[in-house]
């Protein structure tokens, strides 16, 4: 799957040979002061291990994993197919669901911070 069927605001910024990709929302607005470059939000599609110590990523799995991070340590939605294609078409379905205000990032944080929420519900349809 090459991801043409991406809603509005969505771009494959990456996507390598392995079936691993990368997609992230709206790179042209955000590296503001309302919408920081960390807070980019960006879909990984990979099978690489999910496990939390450092170089696991690298070890390829049996499993896909679709991961929305709305900053590096902050995950919206964390997903696991059997297959690359099932996962490519749930990163698809992600990014659709946040590009129409259906992920609740506000959940994600355990401090809110307003002013970056509002800013982007002005983005996504409004929460």
């Amino acid at each position: 799957m090459r991801f043409e069927a991406l809603p509005d605001g969505w771009r494959v910024w990456n996507e390598e040979p392995s079936g691993r990709a990368i997609l992230v929302y709206r790179p042209d607005v955000f590296g503001g002061d309302d919408l920081p470059s960390e807070c980019l939000p960006t879909i990984y599609l990979t099978n690489g291990a999910r496990n939390s110590r450092p170089g696991s990523g690298q070890y390829a799995t049996d499993e896909w994993h679709v991961v929305l991070f709305l900053e590096p340590e902050i995950e919206a939605v964390a997903e696991t197919y059997e297959s690359r294609e099932a996962g490519a078409a749930a990163a698809v379905d992600v990014a659709e669901r946040f590009a129409a205000g259906d992920v609740n990032y506000r959940a994600a944080y355990q401090v809110p911070r307003e002013a970056y929420f509002e800013r982007l519900d002005e983005l996504v349809g409004g929460a």
